[in-house]
């Protein structure tokens, strides 16, 4: 026993690598190692020499696994240290610079309108953007003839000869969702409903696809005085000024009265300034919800009544920001998107200013 273990201990010691560690851990307790052939030798072992050999080879076998282990990880902290003697990095360098995505400006300003309505008590709702002919139209109180539903306005889902259901659409407004949240929850109800919508149009203040936010707030003792508020206050705090507005009459079909609403603004060297000067500009439509439609969610128009009002976010980025061309919102032109874009961390609130 001895003997067997000075060799192999000497052996383990002066192994140079992992591999030659390896032959020495083979040759005495692989399955046909040295040690390993003694152990197997025990059963023809009379009970006294067990007694006796048994815990010895038992011991040497731990030794030599305890020093095979302890010889391993001498060896694989030497070969770390000839890698680090190598392999160093200058901790004195200046880190390299990574470049920083920007949040479109879009993004940005749904953010920012709404945390506006969030704390004047307004919901976000959400629906499609594929909706059916009713939902778009009919229980908005749009006729069949009115030219919103002409092709050359609106974007038609293709249906399948002899199909002769009414096509669905891209949805032309968010109107829809307000239509599907009162058919959900009833009244009163209190909600704004951003997202994307669609309408044949292409120009440098119009494209296809565009963002819009629409308002509804429903409940026993509305009125259009309560619209002028909500607006007054939301402008005030978008635009960080005091904005005064003009209401003009107009006509939509899902509401009556309906207004069109316009903000005090100048023009100074081609840009426009919101909350200043002698000028005007049409920002959103409004107006009490018509009963029809109403009726149509579900509501009793003889119990309820409440206003709504719809605006596109991309104009009121254009407007806040000094964007001149709609269309640059969807070019991909990182160029522009660092020039205004946002920082990630720049979060709108309103206690942290909008």
């Amino acid at each position: 026993m001895d003997d067997l273990k000075h060799q192999y201990l000497t052996q383990i010691a002066n192994a140079a690598d992992e591999a030659a560690l390896e032959d020495v851990r083979i040759a005495a307790l692989g399955k046909k190692g040295e040690i390993s052939l003694k152990m197997r030798e025990l059963g023809k072992m009379s009970p006294e020499e067990r007694q006796t050999a048994g815990p010895a080879l038992n011991a040497l076998k731990d030794e030599i696994n305890s020093a095979l282990a302890a010889r391993k990880m001498g060896l694989a902290d030497a070969a770390l240290d000839e890698r680090l003697k190598s392999e160093w990095m200058d901790v004195t360098l200046p880190g390299r610079g990574r470049p920083a995505g920007t949040i479109h400006p879009i993004s940005q300003v749904t953010e920012e309108v709404t945390a506006i309505f969030a704390d004047m008590g307004f919901a976000v709702a959400e629906g499609p953007q594929i909706e059916s002919d009713w939902y778009n139209f009919d229980a908005l109180n749009i006729p069949g003839h009115h030219p919103a539903r002409a092709e050359m306005d609106t974007f038609y889902t293709h249906r399948a000869p002899g199909d002769n259901r009414p096509p669905h659409v891209l949805r032309t407004h968010t109107s829809p969702v307000q239509i599907r949240s009162m058919e959900a929850q009833g009244a009163p109800i209190r909600i704004i409903c951003p997202g994307r919508v669609y309408r044949a149009d292409y120009d440098q203040t119009h494209t296809p696809m565009f963002n819009q936010i629409e308002g509804l707030a429903i409940d026993k003792d509305i009125s259009m005085a309560n619209l002028k508020w909500v607006l007054e206050e939301f402008f005030t705090a978008f635009f960080g000024t005091t904005v005064k507005t003009r209401f003009r009459a107009s006509h939509f079909p899902f509401t009556e009265p309906s207004a069109e609403v316009d903000v005090q603004c100048s023009w100074v060297d081609g840009q426009v300034r919101v909350g200043e000067g002698d000028g005007w500009l049409e920002v959103l439509g409004s107006g009490m919800v018509h009963p029809k439609v109403l009726s149509a969610a579900g509501v009793d128009p003889d119990q309820w009544q409440g206003f709504a009002f719809g605006m596109g976010i991309d104009r009121m980025a254009m407007l806040k920001y000094g964007i001149p061309d709609l269309r640059a919102f969807f070019d991909s032109d990182l160029r522009w998107l660092r020039h205004y874009g946002f920082s990630a961390l720049k979060v709108p609130t309103l206690h942290g200013g909008i």
